[in-house]
């Protein structure tokens, strides 16, 4: 069963391998939403140097923090512009939903690799020294901690509130009037957000959802017969 990062726990080197895991969540993430953007015919993300691959370039700082602190968090949106779109309502909705699909692809490789991990060192049998010991208890962990944050992201960001992309979700079954009543009020919302997430409000309902995608990619994998 996978280490999640929702239990509470607190352990320096899981905490710090949370930092690659982090970077890289975030910027496929976001790569996601402008590379859809530009196939679907709107060049502003990669015009912006967006489709970049340094994570600075997409990092949101308090976003980062939240995934760092509570498993949960954002990146700096990439710039679409739905004027570019034959049929703006679907593209953006489309364009929305690659980020948090990424993010659960990325969750599937890296479930798919934790149990390829285990099959090996199962295989394996005694670890000749604690050095091999220690290095595949780490690399276990890394790839916990690495489908779980990606799990994580995927499921906060299809909240349906702004600034997140359930929000832009939301825009193609709701009348203009109401969804830009809604944004009018994005700053507020982004608030109570973190409000709550400081408060554990969220977290209870996001890890469970988190968990069951987790569980289902882990029972998927046990059904294929090379593991």
């Amino acid at each position: 069963m996978l280490r999640s990062l929702f239990s509470g726990s607190f352990d320096l080197v899981y905490f710090l391998f949370r930092i690659p895991c982090i970077l890289i969540a975030l910027t496929l993430h976001e790569i996601a939403h402008g590379y859809a953007a530009y196939k679907l015919g709107d060049p502003t993300a990669k015009a912006f140097g967006r489709l970049s691959l340094n994570p600075l370039k997409h990092l949101d700082p308090i976003g980062a923090i939240c995934m760092l602190l509570f498993g949960f968090g954002w990146a700096r949106p990439v710039p679409i512009d739905a004027r570019y779109f034959k049929k703006p309502k679907r593209d953006v909705a489309i364009t929305s939903l690659a980020g948090p699909i990424a993010n659960l692809i990325l969750c599937f490789f890296g479930v798919l690799l934790y149990r390829i991990a285990v099959a090996s060192f199962v295989a394996i049998g005694r670890f000749p020294n604690m050095f091999t010991l220690n290095l595949a208890n780490y690399t276990l962990d890394f790839l916990s901690i690495f489908a779980t944050l990606n799990v994580g992201l995927a499921v906060f960001n299809l909240i349906p509130i702004p600034p997140l992309d359930g929000s832009r979700i939301l825009f193609t079954v709701l009348p203009d009037r109401y969804y830009f009543s809604v944004m009018r009020y994005e700053r507020y919302i982004m608030i109570a957000v973190l409000v709550l997430l400081y408060l554990g409000v969220l977290t209870t309902p996001l890890s469970f959802i988190a968990s069951k995608i987790l569980w289902l990619f882990e029972y998927i994998i046990s059904l294929l017969p090379i593991l």
